[in-house]
C-alpha cells in the first residue's frame, strides 16, 4: 500500500491563536488552537487527503487495512496521534490518567505525551511538575484559593527543547509557546485549574479536581524524554532521536538531499514538514510536502524516500 496525504482536524479552543494559520498555512477556525495531523480519534478524525481514497476518515481506512499498522500495533488499535498547538494564552493546569486509570474509568487509553518547542515567544515557560513534594490536601485549598501556580516548577523553553510527559504530571502549555505533541491516541483530561477563565458561553469550564487527585503524582518531574539520542547524519540529513518510549519513537529530520527509510511491516511512519518542502517518493507515487503538510506512510509501503529541504517529524511505534 502506497503514502498518502492528510487533511487534519482542527480544534477551535479559547486560548488559540493564529500561528498556525500564518506560519503553518492552515485553513481552520480563528482563534485556532491544534491541528490534529494525524488522528484516528472520534473527537477529531484526520482524513485521507491523495490518492483512490482521498475523502476517506483515517479511522474507517484503519479499520479496513489492519496490516497498514505494522506488526506492533494491536489489530484495529491505533495507538498514537500528532498535533500542532498554537498557545496564544495559557492552557489549564491539568493532568492525564495512565492507561488503566483511563480504560477502567473513561474507556479509553491514558495519555503519555511529548512536546516538541516550535517556536515561543521571548520569556516564555510552561508548568511542568512542581517545584517540592505536597500532599492532596495542600493541592486542593491552593487550586481553591488561586495559588496553585506557586508550587508549580516554571520551565523556560527555547526552539528544538523537548519535554516528556508522562502520564500522571501535572503540567500547562504557557501562552506564547507553538509546539509538535506526540501522545497516546487518547483525549482525556483532568483540568485542574483554568486561572479564572470562561468558556465561550460565559461560564467558568468545569474542573475535574477529584479525578485529577486520583491520578496526578504531586512531587517534581523530570522532562527527560526516555530513548533520546543526540542528533546523528544519515544519508540526506540530520536524525534526532527525540523519544523511544512504549507508546511511541519521535524523530526530527533535519533534511538536505535523499533520505530513504524502509517500514519493514514493522510499523507505519507519519510525516509531518516543521519547514522547507520535499517530495515523498514511494513506488509510482509521489506527494509534495511543504510546511505544515502531513503524510502516512504504510507499514506495508515499500521503501520511501524524502527528497528536498527541510525540516520533518517522523513519528512511529
Amino acid at each position: 500500500m502506497l503514502p498518502f496525504l492528510l487533511n487534519p482536524a482542527y480544534k477551535d479552543y479559547i486560548w488559540g491563536g493564529v500561528k498556525l494559520r500564518d506560519q503553518f498555512g492552515k485553513d481552520g477556525p480563528a482563534p485556532l488552537a491544534e491541528s490534529w495531523e494525524l488522528s484516528a480519534h472520534p473527537d477529531g478524525d484526520a482524513v485521507i487527503a491523495s490518492g483512490p481514497l482521498a475523502g476517506t476518515r483515517f479511522s474507517a481506512f484503519i479499520k479496513d487495512n489492519p496490516a497498514a499498522l505494522g506488526s506492533r500495533c494491536p489489530a484495529g488499535d491505533f495507538p498514537v496521534m500528532v498535533k500542532l498547538i498554537d498557545a496564544a494564552q495559557n492552557l489549564s493546569v491539568q493532568v492525564h490518567p495512565d492507561d488503566a486509570y483511563g480504560m477502567r474509568v473513561e474507556g479509553e487509553r491514558g495519555k503519555t505525551e511529548m512536546w516538541y518547542i516550535l517556536d515561543c515567544e521571548p520569556g516564555a515557560f510552561l508548568y511542568f511538575g512542581f517545584e517540592r513534594e505536597i500532599s492532596a490536601d495542600e493541592a486542593r485549598r491552593r487550586i481553591a484559593d488561586n495559588t496553585i501556580t506557586e508550587v508549580l516548577h516554571k520551565a523556560p523553553v527555547h526552539p528544538g527543547d523537548v519535554f516528556f510527559i508522562a502520564a500522571g504530571t501535572v503540567h500547562a502549555i504557557g501562552a506564547g509557546i507553538l509546539l509538535a505533541e506526540i501522545q497516546e491516541n487518547s483525549n482525556t483530561t483532568y483540568r485542574v485549574y483554568d486561572f479564572g477563565r470562561v468558556g465561550a458561553d460565559g461560564k467558568p469550564r468545569p474542573l475535574h479536581i477529584d479525578k485529577a487527585m486520583q491520578v496526578a503524582r504531586l512531587a517534581p518531574a523530570s522532562q527527560d524524554a526516555p530513548g533520546a539520542e543526540p542528533p546523528r547524519t544519515v544519508a540526506g540529513g540530520t536524525l534526532r532521536r527525540l523519544a523511544g518510549c512504549a507508546y511511541f519513537t519521535a524523530d526530527t529530520l533535519k533534511l538536505a538531499g535523499r533520505y530513504s527509510h524502509a517500514p519493514g511491516n514493522a510499523s507505519f511512519v507519519s510525516v509531518l514538514c516543521l519547514d522547507g518542502r520535499a517530495s515523498l517518493c514511494c513506488g509510482d507515487e509521489t506527494l509534495t510536502l511543504k510546511k505544515g503538510g502531513s503524510a502516512f506512510v504504510p507499514a506495508d509501503a515499500p521503501e520511501f524516500a524524502l527528497d528536498g529541504e527541510g525540516a520533518f517529524l517522523l513519528t512511529t511505534v
